[in-house]
């Protein structure tokens, strides 16, 4: 078998490609308006997250936290999140929405946030607050498993679990992003837009690529309504664009609910995006229009530009979150280059039987390795003491020093980004997407070959 799946052989993480569970259901609530998060731990536990967020979105936006001390730790600290919610609520009189994040700390010291939100919706709600709009709901993210991936799938469905009401069929479609940017959302939107069809998005961040106004308001935040959760109980069929980051909402709404779903395609590059278009018209009897068969073509003609001569053959190490990174896999296989290495940052036991992987088992004819539970150091490893040569490298920014030490130029894509301006605002996703990807690793690739004098003439030529 060219194509091997196998886990990190250490015990132990050398700077992880991964954080942890909290920081995904962060990521998932910023996307809903009037919505602050209480994450109920350690104030690392919002402070660490809210810094690489705002690092890769460059907006300043608001998360709560529980601030829980070391008597909370021995103790327990349910205290800590009803002052946390009274003083929210109290400050903000706007929210209408507080999720009840966990982490390691306070799931192992067992604190029931499920039954205090009861106790707070029958006390303090009906109480102080009963001329307000809120809702509490608990989720659930022990940092001692899974990853900030789970994080994300976890808390989507929780808000859909929540707020989903089964009604009168509302025409529209959801549609479930997954861990996306700005520009990505813009993009999928577009592609909507050009096919006449209506859509609930999941989550709604857009926003976050915000105007500096006059007024000095500077607070970002998520533009999906708690009317836009209910009606997703009423939608014709949900499309969870990644397996990882929003199937399990998906899975809810069609068990329960009754909305029939698709998972995937990760749109990304043409193929992808193809596969998605083909879905969405079979659903809900809307044809792909002549702009979007000509935005096709001109991505087309992009890459055509770039890819025989610069990109094919080209060997790729991939890291991030695996939806990304088996899309980005793809996608660099569809212009003949060779992903040689995908490290994926958690230890899903699920990635083997992923039929993306599956198909690369099958269809690979040379050497690649897919690293589970990996790590930045089984990519300098790899590189630095077992031969692994290496054209470009594709990841987010934490992964740079290695793309630094040993030369090797890098495109940087996936979460967090900080070292390069504007990223989040270009999609990775759909047509334009794939144009961009293409354009970026030819540039990166052309920048290369001028600091090492390796062909440089041909870009005089070409």
């Amino acid at each position: 078998m060219n194509c091997e799946v196998k886990a990190k052989d250490r015990i132990g993480t050398i700077n992880p490609i991964f954080t942890c569970q909290p920081a995904g259901a962060q990521y998932a609530s910023i996307g809903v308006k009037d919505c602050i998060g209480i994450v109920h731990g350690g104030q690392g536990c919002v402070m660490f997250v809210r810094l690489l967020i705002s690092q890769h979105l460059k907006e300043s936006f608001e998360i709560a936290s529980s601030s829980v001390h070391e008597d909370g730790a021995v103790f327990g600290a349910l205290d800590r999140v009803e002052t946390a919610v009274d003083v929210l609520l109290s400050r903000y009189p706007h929210v209408k929405v507080v999720p009840i994040i966990t982490t390691c700390s306070t799931e192992v010291i067992g604190d029931d946030v499920d039954g205090l939100i009861t106790k707070l919706e029958e006390g303090l709600l009906a109480e102080k607050f009963a001329d307000r709009e809120v809702h509490l709901l608990p989720i659930h993210t022990p940092s001692f498993v899974g990853s900030m991936v789970s994080g994300y799938d976890v808390a989507v469905r929780d808000f859909v679990k929540k707020f989903a009401r089964k009604g009168e069929p509302n025409g529209k479609i959801n549609l479930i992003t997954g861990w996306v940017n700005p520009g990505d959302v813009k993009e999928l939107k577009h592609l909507l837009k050009e096919m006449d069809i209506e859509a609930t998005v999941l989550f709604e961040i857009e926003s976050f690529d915000s105007p500096l106004m006059p007024d000095g308001k500077a607070v970002s935040h998520g533009s999906t309504t708690v009317e836009d959760l209910q009606s997703t109980g009423s939608a014709i069929h949900t499309f969870a664009l990644n397996r990882y980051e929003g199937a399990k909402a998906a899975q809810f709404l069609e068990k329960k609910l009754k909305v029939p779903s698709t998972i995937g395609p990760t749109p990304i590059g043409i193929r992808n995006t193809d596969a998605l278009l083909r879905k969405l018209s079979a659903v809900t009897g809307k044809p792909i229009p002549e702009s979007l068969v000509r935005e096709r073509g001109i991505a087309l003609d992009a890459i055509a530009d770039v890819a025989h001569m610069f990109l094919a053959d080209k060997k790729v190490a991939i890291y991030g979150n695996p939806d990304l990174v088996i899309g980005l896999a793809e996608f660099c296989l569809d212009l003949e280059m060779r992903p040689k290495l995908l490290l994926l940052g958690d230890d899903n036991s699920g990635y083997v039987d992923d039929p993306r992987i599956k198909a690369l088992q099958d269809n690979v004819d040379y050497p690649m390795e897919i690293v589970t539970n990996a790590d930045f150091w089984d990519l300098e490893d790899r590189v630095k003491n077992k031969g692994l040569e290496l054209d470009l490298i594709l990841g987010h920014s934490k992964g740079r020093f290695v793309s630094i030490d040993y030369n090797i130029p890098m495109v940087r894509v996936g979460f967090p980004t900080y070292d390069r301006a504007g990223i989040f605002r270009n999609p990775v996703v759909g047509y334009a997407g794939a144009t961009w990807l293409a354009e970026q690793m030819a540039n990166a690739l052309f920048n290369d070959m001028e600091v090492k004098k390796n062909k440089e003439w041909l870009l005089n030529v070409w």
